[in-house]
């Protein structure tokens, strides 16, 4: 890892980097080795678990995905190191007891209707979930289930206003959708043993959302989250070619063009400021929401020098 770009660099994963360094409002930095981001961590090879898993630590794995990638992508190979465990919080809404259908959509040509995992397994974050719940589930046996790209990965659209409300929008619902799994994420991150990585589809929007939370909890400047929000736009000719791999988002991703899909620093800076006239800002919102004074006091004592 190379700590002038916080960068580190795997041979299964393109948009792998430390929150570490990271200047706060009161003149401290952000640690190194306690919060990763990341894309899809499928493709990981044996020897970038090695290094995770040995090297940096890696044990704690916040998965934000929906219960349609997870099944069709498979569940990855960190799922098999019994050192790591594995926090399936998906950012979507559940239309039944553990389907995320408006994320995850069956089949136009498959009359299977979708039903509970095929594990019964209750996503972490939910009621009866351990914290460490799997990320095994999805669709009843039979059924072919396919991503709704809309939610998984935000477009931004041809016109820069509706670009930005739309971005913003899809934003906010991981906020009011599933507030209880965002919650769950940071007290992984506040609590966890060794270092954690947060990671989606991408790396970028889901992601993005929950590590600014993470950062603002710990006091990082505005202009820090925003920046690091933005330094995806550094890989992301690789996210989408990886992404463009796989059966589940290459059929999104060709019907539009690849600069729809960069993370814009403005988009960042203005999320932050709704949550500043909605909801006074990030903490107010995760206090109203749960959040406590000793999740944050852990939280920082796990970010901060």
């Amino acid at each position: 890892m190379n700590e002038l770009t916080r960068w580190i660099a795997l041979d299964g994963a393109v948009n792998v980097r430390d929150l570490g360094g990271l200047p706060t409002i009161d003149g401290r930095t952000t640690r190194f080795g306690r919060v990763l981001r990341s894309d899809n961590l499928q493709g990981l090879t044996e020897a970038d678990v090695r290094r995770l898993v040995g090297e940096l630590k890696l044990r704690d794995v916040v998965d934000l995905r929906s219960y349609a990638e997870v099944d069709l992508e498979g569940p990855g190979p960190l799922t098999q190191v019994p050192e790591v465990s594995i926090h399936h919080l998906t950012l979507f809404p559940e239309g039944g007891r553990h389907t995320d259908v408006e994320a995850d959509i069956p089949d136009e040509d498959d009359p299977a209707a979708p039903g509970t995992p095929r594990n019964g397994t209750p996503e972490a974050g939910t009621p009866g979930a351990s914290p460490a719940a799997g990320s095994a589930g999805g669709w009843r046996s039979g059924a072919r289930p396919r991503i709704q790209g809309d939610r998984v990965l935000p477009w931004q659209g041809k016109r820069e206003d509706v670009a930005e409300v739309r971005v913003l929008g899809f934003y906010y619902a991981y906020l009011l959708d599933r507030p209880d799994s965002v919650l769950a994420a940071l007290r992984v991150l506040a609590y966890g043993d060794g270092a954690a990585v947060v990671h989606c589809a991408a790396g970028k929007d889901r992601t993005g959302v929950v590590c600014a939370l993470t950062l603002s909890v710990a006091g990082v400047t505005r202009d820090a989250i925003v920046a690091d929000y933005a330094a995806t736009g550094d890989r992301m000719e690789g996210v989408l070619a990886r992404l463009r791999a796989s059966d589940t988002y290459r059929d999104d991703l060709d019907s539009r063009p690849a600069d729809s899909h960069m993370p814009r620093p403005e988009y960042m800076d203005h999320f932050l400021q709704m949550l500043e006239t909605r909801d006074d800002g990030p903490l107010g919102w995760l206090d109203r929401n749960g959040w406590t004074a000793d999740d944050a006091a852990a939280l920082r004592s796990r970010l901060l020098d």
